[in-house]
């Protein structure tokens, strides 16, 4: 049920430029060495690269290696970046392990040539290598025991400046724009980093000088606070209030605690929701602190009217939808983002277009359709923790998960069908073994069937009640800061 490791996971590969595999280096062509090299390259950092320790509430979850180097004919420069994550997910122990490398031209705005990403444990095993073509991004997708997959997408605009931002807007002590590309999703995000200003910390008992930067990409939409000593090394940063990675030893940053995540990331609650939170129709009033006022977006299910000393009385109301529409037909209403197929949602994939008609049959009313998707993924789907997939089609070829694989299978399974949808994320009240009321970070889904409605396919619910509170959509990390800060002050 919860998204919490998936998305620390995301959240640390984007907190730094990534970078590229020495056997996809060999598959692009050998630029010759330029008569300059990128600025990039001219900023003080650690050659042997950099480990730092990943906390989440102050509890090691994981660790990160980070390294940029350039070539010996000087030709061209490779980025390195590894994650590391381990956990407790209930009482099932959860690993993942990604390795991604770039390689780009060395020049100033050098192109990126190649890269590769490498994942392995919970979520399953794949690579991929991506080579830059006249037309575009070649990627090879490589999965055990599947046959291998050619993929076409739209050029990379990411450019060797991109690989390290944040020092080269130490070193310029101005803004640096660019794009980065996201080798897992295949997608282009803009990414900015902005001076803050020149700080004092005391690092190992002693006083020292560090730059504040601050790194913000759209897909993330929360900055990233890096600080960066004197000498190049990054020493500290901050993603939210409860999430950073600290620069260590080698030997001390591979050295991880077993955490559990239930425990430590929920949200507990003054006293138990009220009945109608658990009723359709029905809902709840929260009184909450520590949410930032860009969540403030009224909806036809939530509605947030501001209260004193920061706080926002938040009202969600469960019914179902009004609107009936015909599935056949059925226009997105956002210009059809919510149709897409895409790396993940793989609505196009044979398997998922034959099981999506299956299910959905004859059906005319989209509303009938998307419950119907929604009671099949509950029905077959093995409810587990510890055990996930980042595919659509690894979810139905393992056919278990939590909330994560029961609600991305549920929309590929509706786009496939015609119908307009997206995956929620936010919280949903439970009562654990130890009785405290509390929220648990959770992913559900929507769809557009005349009006926007929610369903929840992991607990069976046509209308997902009023337990749930919605933070955010599509797996993006913006929601990540709110871990720790996030309260529930009043239940009305």
């Amino acid at each position: 049920m919860l998204r919490t490791v998936s998305r620390m996971t995301a959240v640390v590969v984007a907190l730094m430029a990534l970078g590229v595999l020495a056997d996809a280096e060999k598959k692009a062509p050998a630029p010759a060495a330029p008569a300059a090299i990128s600025e990039v390259m001219k900023v003080p950092r650690p050659a042997v690269g950099e480990y730092f320790g990943v906390y989440l509430k102050g509890q090691k979850v994981g660790y990160m290696f980070n390294q940029l180097t350039l070539s010996p004919d000087k030709a061209t420069i490779t980025a390195r970046n590894e994650v590391h994550f381990k956990a407790r997910v209930g009482k099932e122990m959860t690993e993942r392990h990604m390795v991604e490398l770039k390689t780009y031209e060395s020049k100033p705005g050098g192109k990126l040539l190649t890269f590769s990403l490498e994942q392995t444990g919970d979520g399953g095993a794949q690579k991929l290598e991506g080579t830059s073509t006249p037309t575009g991004l070649k990627v090879l997708r490589m999965r055990p025991n599947k046959p291998n997959e050619t993929l076409n997408v739209k050029a990379s605009r990411e450019v060797a400046e991109d690989a390290d931002q944040a020092r080269l807007a130490f070193k310029r002590n101005k803004k640096v724009e660019g794009l980065i590309t996201d080798t897992s999703e295949l997608e282009e995000y803009r990414v900015t980093t902005t001076p803050v200003k020149t700080e004092s910390r005391i690092l190992g008992g002693v006083t020292v000088k560090v730059f504040h930067v601050s790194t913000y990409s759209d897909k993330e939409k929360v900055p990233a606070e890096v600080w960066i000593d004197e000498s190049g090394h990054i020493v500290e940063t901050e993603f939210g209030a409860m999430m950073h990675m600290v620069a260590e030893s080698p030997e001390v940053a591979q050295k991880v605690e077993v955490v559990e995540i239930f425990g430590l990331s929920r949200i507990v609650l003054p006293r138990p929701l009220p009945e109608s939170a658990h009723t359709i129709p029905g809902g709840v009033s929260l009184v909450l602190s520590g949410m930032p006022e860009k969540f403030f977006v009224d909806t036809n299910r939530q509605t947030y009217k501001k209260q004193p000393e920061g706080r926002v009385l938040v009202t969600v109301t469960a019914v179902p939808p009004k609107v009936k529409k015909p599935r056949q037909g059925l226009t997105d209403p956002e210009g059809g983002e919510n149709l897409k197929t895409s790396i993940v949602i793989e609505s196009d994939a044979p398997e998922i277009v034959k099981l999506a008609k299956s299910i959905v049959g004859d059906e005319k009313d989209a509303w009938t359709a998307a419950r119907k998707v929604s009671k099949w993924v509950y029905d077959h789907v093995h409810s587990t923790y510890g055990s996930s997939s980042d595919r659509a089609t690894d979810v139905l070829r393992e056919m278990k998960g939590d909330c994560t694989e029961h609600s991305l299978l549920a929309v590929s399974l509706l786009r496939a069908a015609g119908i307009p949808a997206r995956r929620i994320d936010g919280v949903v009240y439970l009562k654990q073994e130890d009785g405290v009321p509390a929220y648990y970070w959770h992913e559900w889904i929507e769809a557009w069937v005349g009006e926007w409605t929610q369903l929840d396919p992991t607990f069976n619910q046509d209308t997902a009640d009023g337990t749930h509170l919605a933070l955010g959509q599509e797996t993006r990390a913006e929601i990540t800061p709110l871990i720790g800060s996030l309260e529930v002050k009043e239940v009305r």
